[in-house]
């Protein structure tokens, strides 16, 4: 890296205070070291950076967790680094590097690349945490809620009852069958593996506008449709169309932030990805529990560990 204009440390502590009209101040804490990089650069606003960092949840269900690195040896390490619920592994020691980061407020959300260094935009407190740091030097960035991924959303969350039905017979529109079972041919007499649920299911009549399946599990078949366990518990008798299949989620109090599930009907909530949610409250009691479609990270604080590796000023970056 060529060397800029030099920059010298001039704080050991930062404060970055942001107060939004009408709310309370929301505060960014930089706790720092004496420099030691040896250009004596300090990250300003519009400098490119690139940096290593573990990420915490520091409130929340998953408190204490790991979200993100870019460390190998902590993404591969869950004994000393307990990860969270929505933790990603990227598969590969080569996929663990240094992030780039652009230090302001106008990165474009796709990024862009300066001599194959590709500098992403991050949310606006870790750009601001950065600010006044130098290299080589760890560093811890506190960030609140308002200045990393926003509250929750109200809207993102719902109770379900812990004890549903499902019909014996279900009838589908002939598209409906071929997209829910891609692959089945539909032909009265013809035994699968349901998806999803993994009983046998027969399709019981079919022509070429709607096709009825037959559900056959068993009374204490066990499933497993959105990630823990769900039992079959009773099953009515069919008379004609009718019948209904009694399944409990096997879900207690104490799975409340330890349990991710997945809404395979596709009927996705708040654009969740993946329609990926969290259990974040079970009620026994009241036979209910919540599926949260908010990211783990939307209204909480969250902990940074970083280093700044290196710094390219704003004026190498024109």
């Amino acid at each position: 890296m060529a060397e800029g204009p030099s920059r010298t440390a001039f704080t050991i502590l930062i404060v970055l205070v942001v107060v939004a009209a009408g709310a309370t101040s929301a505060v960014v804490y930089v706790e720092t070291r004496p420099p030691t990089h040896p250009t004596g650069l300090v990250v300003a606003v519009g400098d490119n950076v690139t940096v290593n960092y573990i990420g915490y949840l520091a409130s929340g269900l998953d408190q204490g967790s790991v979200f993100d690195t870019s460390f190998w040896s902590v993404a591969t390490n869950n004994a000393s680094y307990p990860k969270s619920l929505e933790f990603e592994f990227r598969g590969s020691k080569a996929a663990y590097t240094q992030l780039g980061v652009n230090v302001g407020p106008s990165t474009p959300s796709g990024g862009y690349t300066i001599n194959n260094w590709t500098f992403s935009a991050v949310v606006p407190g870790f750009w601001q945490g950065l600010v006044g740091l130098t290299g080589n030097v760890t560093h811890t960035i506190t960030i609140p809620p308002s200045l990393g991924y926003g509250p929750k959303n109200p809207a993102c969350v719902r109770t379900m009852p812990l004890t549903y039905t499902v019909p014996v017979f279900q009838t589908y529109s002939a598209s409906a069958f071929a997209a829910q079972f891609p692959g089945i041919t539909p032909s009265t007499g013809v035994t699968f593996a349901a998806p999803n649920y993994g009983w046998n299911a027969t399709v019981y009549s079919a022509n070429t506008s709607f096709v009825t399946v037959l559900n056959q599990p068993y009374v204490g078949y066990v499933s497993a449709p959105a990630g823990w366990p769900v039992l079959v518990t009773g099953i009515s008798a069919p008379v004609g169309s009718s019948g209904a299949i009694t399944l409990v989620n096997q879900l207690t109090d104490a799975d409340a932030g330890r349990v991710a599930g997945k809404d395979f009907n596709d009927t996705t909530l708040c654009s969740s990805p993946l329609n990926q949610f969290i259990v974040s409250s079970v009620n026994a009691a009241n036979g209910t529990y919540t599926e949260d479609f908010n990211s783990e990270l939307t209204g909480e604080t969250l902990i940074f560990i970083v280093t700044v590796v290196l710094i390219f000023p704003s004026s190498e970056s024109a």
